[in-house]
């Protein structure tokens, strides 16, 4: 997978998590606080910690602080500023160290969240708006304290600044103070049952800082990419950094949240680093020679064969797999369909019937991947067979606007892996293109009206070599077909330039879906944000059908209505043939340097809950060696 789409950006794991309110209300959830203030919110029922609960069961409440944790970046960063992530510069890793939001999730239930800067939170029964008290003694690390108006500040900065979050936060209409410590968010209507917690996943940014000047006297501009560090209210701040290479993170010791429940037990180390390599193979070469602790491999070749170095083999370096619980994923070759060589799914197909994906399952993953075929792939999610029931019922109401696959086809992708097969497959595409308007003359397939030769450009980011020779492994099958096919590697902020300007053909692209999908798929496939500049509708996907099935799951009544309404959504998607899907792997892999210790139990949906919930073991450190 390309490093782009591992990145811990923020905006990204917002998108990737926000779960959905099903059971907040009175009937599901009785209010145990006054004035129907609630200490947490939850998707399915009773919340699992009760109000005064002391810590979450996954941690060591007791976990020693101290030492120091490498991990790794790929390519360069040249901006701090969360409120631009991933629309202007290269985002640093790490930054929501920094920073706290209105409310924590917990790593051991399906969307859950408790209150981390606000005390509490309550909202009607029609989930019109919400209300978040804050706790008095928030406070920034410069001894400030954490006020209603930082709230509104940070919620109007986002929404302002990033088309994604402009997009995300579209329907909340206002946020006012209302009380001392009470901010409350109102909604342009009622019934979103998931408005109330995307609110509490705001990143809380310091109003009166962004209000001064820099050290050189200039005002602060939150629209700007920004190497100054800046100041948070979290449990870490930056101490040092070369712009571009490196950065380190230090342990907030007094930081005012380090005995509230959901921080009890975790961010253990005194410092995080991040180096930053020029591509994956180098970072790899890090890890071996003791450079990096920690890693998480994405290559099933690398992981096959690459880790038989001498630390492996005596135990110093630890292999682990954790499974993935908390997310489905779509993976894909993306066509830009905002291109007209790509308005026609007939096309998009084609290319899908000219992937030998066997034959690199084969070659390349050591056979240890499975094809997607769902833009859910690994959850209850995921659509399967044929419609029928509710998600039928829901189907019927755009029926004339989808595929009439949509209704009579199970969704399959083609199966090559065989001469025979790849023969048959590389016919049907042909048949495909002639269809939809192009034939071959002189071994070019051209558009036969105008003569206009088919010509793609495979983009990827130079920093993923794995990616490159996935390309070329394509490449053929589709020059097979008379498609003029060229492989063009980018540095990472020409990758992110084109990407956000929609100045591609086919990318590599990726959704990680949470287990309660909402607002977020407006981002991903709305028509909207197909025209906003930096969303994640890498597709350009306009489709009316499409966005009635959105709004259909964004005001789901219940968990039967929210799984009916995804499985017809992923339907369509996939009958309109938008992407090539790819492959997945149902565990994250792992290997690091043994110096570290965890929990009994790690967290059912954490992915192994590294570094949040680890610490340094100086007794494994002292037989590992290598550093002290």
């Amino acid at each position: 997978m390309n490093p782009k789409f591992l990145r811990r950006c923020c905006a990204a794991i917002i998108l990737i998590v926000a779960p959905i309110l099903f059971a907040t209300g009175a009937a599901a959830q009785a209010p145990t606080e006054l004035d129907n203030w609630r200490h947490g919110l939850s998707l399915f029922g009773q919340l699992k910690y009760p109000p005064g609960f002391r810590y979450f069961d996954y941690v060591r409440p007791d976990a020693p602080k101290g030492g120091t944790v490498r991990l790794s970046g790929f390519g360069t960063y040249d901006n701090f500023n969360l409120v631009i992530a991933g629309l202007k510069g290269s985002q640093a890793m790490g930054v929501n160290l920094i920073y706290d939001t209105l409310m924590a999730s917990a790593l051991d239930e399906v969307s859950t969240s408790y209150g981390l800067l606000a005390e509490s939170v309550r909202h009607p029964d029609d989930f019109s708006s919400v209300t978040y008290r804050l706790r008095p003694n928030a406070k920034w690390n410069d001894g400030k304290p954490v006020t209603v108006e930082d709230v509104i500040f940070s919620f109007e900065a986002f929404k302002a600044n990033n088309p994604m979050y402009s997009t995300y936060y579209q329907h909340v209409k206002k946020v006012e103070k209302t009380g001392d410590h009470d901010v409350t968010f109102t909604f342009d209507g009622p019934g979103n049952r998931e408005l109330p917690m995307i609110v509490g996943e705001l990143f809380v940014l310091p109003k009166h800082w962004y209000d001064g000047v820099d050290k050189s006297g200039n005002p602060r501009n939150i629209a700007s990419t920004s190497l100054e560090p800046p100041l948070g209210s979290g449990p870490y701040r930056i101490k040092e950094f070369v712009p571009g290479r490196s950065i380190i993170y230090e342990r907030v010791k007094d930081y005012w949240g380090k005995d509230l429940p959901v921080n009890i037990g975790r961010d253990n180390f005194n410092e995080v680093r991040y180096e930053y390599y020029r591509d994956t193979l180098v970072s790899l070469e890090a890890f071996k020679a003791d450079r990096i602790d920690y890693r998480s491999e994405n290559s099933a070749k690398n992981w096959a064969t690459a880790y038989d170095f001498p630390a492996v083999l005596d135990n110093r370096v630890v292999k682990e797999e954790f499974p993935i619980r908390i997310s489905g994923v779509m993976q894909a070759f993306v066509m830009n369909t905002r291109r007209a060589k790509f308005a026609d799914p007939r096309v998009r197909r084609a290319f899908n019937y000219a992937l030998d994906f066997e034959e690199m399952n084969k070659q390349f993953f050591f056979g240890q991947y499975q094809r997607i075929a769902s833009y859910f792939e690994g959850t209850e999610l995921a659509s399967s067979g044929l419609p029928s029931g509710l998600e039928r019922e829901i189907l019927e109401t755009v029926r004339d606007e989808v595929p009439p696959e949509v209704f009579t086809t199970e969704y399959k992708n083609p199966i090559s892996g065989t001469p025979e097969a790849v023969r048959a497959n590389l016919r049907e595409a042909t048949r495909l293109l002639r269809e939809a308007g192009y034939e071959v003359r002189n071994q070019k397939l051209v558009n036969a009206k105008t003569g206009e030769p088919m010509s793609v450009e495979l983009l990827n980011i130079v920093t993923d070599p794995n990616i490159e020779r996935l390309l070329l492994f394509y490449k053929p099958s589709l020059e097979r077909l008379g498609i003029t096919v060229t492989v063009r590697n980018v540095d990472e902020a020409q990758y992110e330039n084109r990407e956000r300007n929609w100045d591609y053909d086919i990318i590599v692209g990726s959704w990680r879906e949470s287990l309660s999908p909402g607002n977020e798929q407006r981002e991903y496939w709305g028509s909207k944000a197909a025209d906003t500049v930096g969303s994640r509708n890498l597709i350009g996907i306009k489709n009316p059908a499409i966005d009635k099935l959105i709004d259909r799951l964004v005001f789901a009544k219940d968990r039967a209505e929210l799984v009916a309404a995804t499985h017809a959504l992923d339907r369509v998607l996939l009958w309109n043939q938008y992407v090539v899907p790819q492959w997945t792997y149902p565990f994250v892999r792992t290997a690091r340097w043994d110096r570290f210790a965890h929990p009994g139990k790690l967290p059912e949906y954490g992915l192994g809950g590294f570094p949040t919930v680890w610490w340094w073991d100086p007794d494994k450190a002292a037989k590992t060696g290598g550093r002290p």
